[in-house]
């Protein structure tokens, strides 16, 4: 039997992909088990300097498997917390990482598809691929810090619009509202990227890393609080050896180097 999440090296570049492509990469409980395990497998390989997730086949993710999990024996609900357990760990580790994570989504992303397309740093999406958030659609609301995402990017007022009317939202619409970071042609994602993920590892993972974390955070920090966590992670950056490097450079007038992690 087949992995259901597989990772492929290419370089410093860990290609994720989600391998159950006869069900256009719907969550299943081994699935989103393999995907967390995965991710934190991923976030401690100092070999590691960015991920992609992506979809074996037409899709990204479609969501969760629902036939398998109403016919569960346990029933629906004790089926759907497990699920969402590894699910919002697996987001976590997307969040808390300190490395990029960038979404190739090659087709539809779907239900819980869109909240992990939305939870990565970048997303380059195919230009037929569509988001469609689902989850009311079925009765059902958002997880995988979807509600946490959206109205951040699009705004309260979209993100509620987006949640009750679940409308199709096609890539040239996503790049409008910022939800896409880039649009390319089908077949390309993959491949955009991964190019994308090796220019950000040319750079500090470090200087990253805590950029990631401060935008994180900002949204729970008091004011006074975060700028405290600013000044201890510029103190941490000016003080690491990817630090130093830049600012050798700036004042040699050439461009840095970045070697550590």
């Amino acid at each position: 039997m087949s992995e259901v999440v597989k990772v492929a090296m290419d370089g410093e570049v860990a290609c994720l992909l989600l391998n159950r492509p006869d069900a256009f990469n719907a969550i299943n409980p081994e699935l989103v088990e393999a995907l967390a395990e995965r991710l934190i497998s991923l976030a401690s390989d100092d070999n590691v300097r960015g991920v992609v997730v992506s979809g074996e086949g037409k899709a990204f993710c479609a969501g969760g498997d629902l036939k398998r999990t109403l016919s569960a024996p346990q029933g629906p609900g004790a089926i759907f917390h497990m699920l969402v357990s590894h699910f919002h760990q697996a987001v976590l580790q997307i969040r808390r990482m300190s490395k990029p994570v960038i979404a190739a989504v090659n087709g539809v992303a779907a239900g819980g598809g869109f909240s992990l397309a939305l939870a990565c740093d970048f997303r380059v999406m195919a230009e037929s691929a569509v988001l469609v958030q689902a989850y009311t659609s079925s009765g059902l609301c958002p997880d995988g810090g979807g509600t946490f995402t959206l109205p951040r990017m699009v705004g309260f007022a979209r993100a509620l619009e987006i949640l009750a009317f679940d409308k199709p939202i096609t890539a040239e619409r996503a790049l409008a509202w910022g939800l896409a970071t880039r649009v390319v042609a089908d077949g390309t994602a993959l491949e955009e990227a991964v190019g994308m993920a090796r220019e950000l590892a040319r750079r500090s993972l470090h200087s990253f890393g805590w950029a990631k974390r401060l935008i994180t955070d900002s949204y729970s920090n008091p004011f006074e609080a975060h700028l405290e966590m600013e000044r201890t992670g510029l103190v941490s950056c000016v003080e690491h050896p990817d630090g130093r490097e830049g600012l050798r450079a700036f004042t040699e007038k050439r461009k840095p180097v970045f070697t550590s992690g």
